[in-house]
């Protein structure tokens, strides 16, 4: 057989299989190289030599067995694994400002300037981002957060406990001001060698019916958009297999094979990536839904809660 002559940079004799998961200053320093062009620029954003960030680069390439900086005379750029490897990078760290500013507004909420409630999905998926932007714009700004289902939600703000709230119940509820700030969609998601996985025609409506799903508990805005879209297709309530409090919960059970279930795009989309979980289609049923913000009906929306709605609507559903 004739061998192809090689299209990408010489491999280096140093690099290995990746055994280690890389330090986050040195996803730092790559981000910057793919952002500010030269290493030298990076180095000196972070305050450290050129020699110290060439090292870290080095054991960053070791770590991974990747080639990601080509290094000449002329200077330090990435290579296409670089460029890749960087804009991974780039939501790592995006994804760890979230986890920590998350983490902020829960140790925070009894000290809070502004008490935000939100639905588990809102919480686990969107609110981190849209508190960092938020927290981006008015950096002294404190924001406590809880997190419970969609109908608890409503119980907090209505008795003060939080100024603002966020569900992802279908219905507004009573004596609250709505604004829609994204859309999500639900998903019928099994494990890899569930037969349905294997079907090549949708699932119909009344087959959902019938067949007993992992679910979230009664209460959750997940749990109200599925019964209200059985609901208005004339059908019966799905008979629960299983009851679980937090969607992580529901996506193991499914993972482990314990039966289908119905959860937000936001929630699986990582895990049908994956190959972890297998979308499955379902024809008549309209499993759309809108994610909102509430608070009391007559109260006027200002300051950081006006704020940080007018982020959410900005931001949308990027998840």
């Amino acid at each position: 057989m004739t061998s192809l002559p090689p299209t990408g940079p010489a491999p280096r004799s140093d690099l290995r299989v990746p055994s280690r998961t890389p330090d986050l200053e040195s996803l730092r320093l790559l981000v910057l190289v793919a952002d500010l062009g030269s290493l030298g620029r990076a180095a000196a954003r972070l305050g450290i030599s050129q020699p110290s960030a060439s090292r870290r680069l080095s054991t960053l390439e070791r770590g991974l067995g990747l080639v990601l900086v080509d290094r000449s005379r002329r200077g330090s750029r990435l290579t296409s694994s670089g460029q890749v490897v960087a804009g991974w990078a780039h939501r790592v760290l995006e994804d760890l400002d979230g986890l920590l500013t998350g983490a902020e507004a829960l140790r925070t909420k009894r000290d809070a300037e502004l008490r935000v409630a939100a639905s588990l999905t809102v919480a686990e998926y969107l609110i981190p981002d849209w508190i960092s932007e938020l927290r981006r714009q008015q950096p002294e700004l404190y924001v406590g957060l809880q997190v419970t289902n969609s109908e608890h939600v409503s119980g907090l703000v209505d008795s003060s406990s939080a100024d603002l709230g966020f569900i992802e119940s279908p219905q507004v509820p009573k004596g609250m001001s709505a604004r829609q700030v994204a859309t999500d969609r639900l998903v019928t998601v099994v494990a890899p060698d569930h037969p349905w996985a294997r079907r090549r025609r949708p699932v119909t409506a009344a087959e959902l019916s019938g067949t007993p799903l992992v679910l979230r508990e009664r209460g959750s805005g997940t749990r109200q958009t599925l019964d209200r879209a059985l609901g208005l297709a004339g059908l019966d309530l799905v008979r629960p297999l299983l009851e679980l409090g937090s969607t992580a919960a529901v996506r193991g059970a499914v993972i482990a094979g314990t039966g289908p279930a119905v959860l937000s795009d936001l929630a699986v989309r990582g895990d049908i990536a994956d190959g972890r979980l297998r979308a499955v289609e379902v024809e008549g049923l309209e499993l759309r839904r809108s994610l909102r913000a509430i608070w009391p009906s007559g109260h006027r929306l200002i300051g950081p809660a006006a704020d940080l709605v007018a982020v959410a609507r900005r931001l949308g559903g990027r998840g």
